[in-house]
């Protein structure tokens, strides 16, 4: 066994030096920074105490460091995840209580084993059934789902649920109740934190600041916040007025958690783990990715697997909450200068630090700062213009994108992401089981062939090549039996039937029973079936069955071949004769010496 596939860590170590330490401990120190309130605030998003957190931002990052494969992703608690984590355990305990807490231990642990056996099985490739539109979908709604439930904590008022019709209606119902004091603490905080992202930036450039520097230090915004009303909170002991801090915050560092071996627990967990992992992994490899094409370098997406599956059990297993790759985190990690993970282990370092020694000051850190720190994070996964995008482009993906955000919204975020899913299969499953066909020709002078509806081309009436542009398999096997057989019917010159292959990269049994029984009935009504361009390991799978050993015609390389061979004896080659439109999507049939109706209107796109 290879130990450098499964322990990434062997490929860089051996060649780490003071140059690259220096790197990663200076980007470690603005990523703790940066990770500290975010943490703290993401527990708060899940229902849990704010140590659960810092918790799971230490061993979780530390184990990434030898398991993962990108140099710069920063693992922990993120927004997404924290609110599909709160959704699966509010049916199942109070927020806050141990049952509750062991929860989400539970949820790592499952998360982490789910992963971990993915990558191992290299099952990476499950996350593609995720399609973006859904994605994009499912993160918008999330994000407007996580800021409406942050309100309460502005507000100071108590309020609940887990989609956005019950957490607006138990603000409304609560809004009598508003805390002036927090309200002032929280939506302080909320308008510096606005502020400082749109305006900072450039003030700090105007400074003489450069770029780099600058947007590192706007990054790090919310830890002024923190510290200000922190000690603002302390100063007037603001939680006499009705302001709620974090409170007592355990010191030390985490001890070894056992999760829960009650198997019925297990069982109700089991989905919303699934979900958690795969969307988890997505957004993880999706900002992995992007980052390492920036410095030329790759990421193996089921080492991703297990580097995220062991850092969920190390979150698990000391007491933390489901953890995946962060997106600001990770940006800040790599603009800061990162080179290897080794950085995570630094910031890992830092955080255990914190709950040594600054625990006593994060007990008056108000919550509502901590809501306002959510909410401008968020802000960012809101992505409306999407909305347009994806409706101009494809109305099919606009509706299963659609459908995500709606259940999102009203119902539940594993409705969502479950309805997206099917949706996205659903659709796929019709398109590719009514796949697109076209009748071509050859160009004249050439040896391309094109679609008779759209070029000006060379046709035989006795000769028809039919272009297939999917891969058949067993939801448009029948599909194509019947467009062949229509073709047959319409063109009673019709001596040779010719299957260009191009786009053909799978043929499975049911498909090939399909190509045996089109063969067999083209062989009745005297029409010889012929195939052209397949591809090699189509033809290996194919060689050796009785398709082939009964095949009515002849296996071409190309289809110009295939021309060249069929067409020789025929006397009736003609071209289509409007050259005006031979660039141009044209309904208009071909000029043949008897008129041929290719046209299926039942197709979808049959002029592709």
């Amino acid at each position: 066994m290879n130990l450098k596939r499964y322990l990434p860590i062997l490929q860089w170590a051996p060649e780490y030096g003071r140059d690259q330490a220096t790197s990663d401990l200076v980007a470690a120190v603005i990523v703790t920074v940066m990770l500290i309130p975010q943490s703290l605030a993401y527990a708060l998003l899940a229902g849990l105490p704010a140590h659960v957190g810092l918790y799971a931002s230490i061993l979780p990052l530390a184990i990434y460091a030898v398991f993962g494969t990108s140099r710069t992703l920063s693992v922990g608690p993120v927004a997404v995840t924290s609110l599909m984590t709160a959704a699966a355990l509010a049916p199942l305990a109070e927020s806050g209580t141990p049952e509750y807490i062991a929860g989400a231990v539970l949820l790592a642990v499952m998360s982490g084993l789910m992963l971990t056996l993915m990558g191992v099985l290299r099952l990476g490739f499950l996350a593609n059934f995720l399609s973006h539109p859904v994605i994009s979908g499912f993160i918008t709604a999330s994000g407007i789902v996580i800021a409406a439930s942050q309100l309460k904590h502005i507000f100071g008022i108590q309020a609940s649920g887990h989609n956005l019709l019950s957490i607006g209606q138990s603000l409304i119902m609560s809004a009598a109740d508003i805390n002036l004091a927090t309200l002032a603490v929280g939506g302080g905080a909320l308008l510096f934190l606005v502020l400082a992202r749109k305006r900072l930036k450039p003030a700090l450039m105007a400074m003489g600041l450069v770029p780099r520097t600058a947007d590192i230090l706007t990054k790090t915004a919310p830890i002024l916040a923190v510290l200000v009303t922190t000690l603002v909170a302390w100063l007037f002991q603001l939680d006499s007025q009705g302001v709620r801090l974090v409170g007592d915050v355990p010191r030390g560092l985490p001890d070894f958690t056992m999760p829960s071996l009650d198997m019925g627990l297990w069982q109700q967990l089991a989905v919303s783990a699934l979900l958690i992992s795969v969307v988890g992994f997505v957004e993880s490899v999706s900002v992995g990715q992007t980052l390492a094409a920036k410095r030329r370098q790759r990421i193996d997406p089921d080492q991703e697997l297990i580097g995220l599956g062991t850092a969920n059990l190390g979150a698990g297993f000391s007491g933390g909450m489901p953890v995946t790759g962060g997106f600001s985190r990770s940006v800040v990690n790599f603009d800061a200068g990162a080179e290897t993970p080794a950085a995570g282990a630094y910031a890992a370092m830092g955080i255990a630090l914190a709950t040594l020694f600054l625990t006593p000051a994060i007990a008056y850190l108000p919550q509502a700062t901590l809501a306002a720190t959510i909410i401008v994070a968020v802000s960012t996964l809101i992505d409306f213009p999407a909305l347009g995008r994806t409706w101009r482009y494809s109305r099919t993906d606009f509706g299963a994108m659609l459908a995500t955000i709606v259940l999102t919204l009203v119902h539940s975020v594993e409705a969502g992401i479950i309805a997206g899913v099917a949706l996205s299969i659903g659709l796929f499953l019709y398109r590719t089981s009514r796949p697109h066909s076209a009748v071509i020709g050859r160009v004249p002078g050439t040896e391309h062939f094109r679609n008779v509806l759209r070029h000006q081309v060379e046709l035989c009436p006795r000769v028809t090549f039919l272009r297939v542009d999917e891969s058949l398999y067993f939801a448009n096997a029948r599909f194509l039996e019947e467009t062949v057989m229509d073709l047959v019917t319409r063109q009673p010159e019709l001596q040779d039937l010719v299957l260009v292959c191009p786009a053909v990269n799978l043929v499975d049994a049911s498909a090939l029973e399909s190509l045996e029984a089109i063969n067999e009935r083209l062989t009745d009504a005297g029409v010889r079936l012929h195939l052209s361009d397949v591809k090699g390991p189509v033809m290996d799978r194919l060689r050796d069955t009785e398709l082939l050993a009964d095949l009515g015609g002849q296996v071409f390389l190309s289809a110009y071949e295939a021309w060249q061979v069929l067409t020789r004896p025929c006397t009736k080659v003609t071209q289509r004769p409007d050259s005006e439109h031979s660039h141009h999507g044209n309904d208009r049939e071909p000029a043949l010496c008897q008129p041929v109706n290719y046209h299926r209107p039942d197709i979808p796109g049959d002029t592709g």
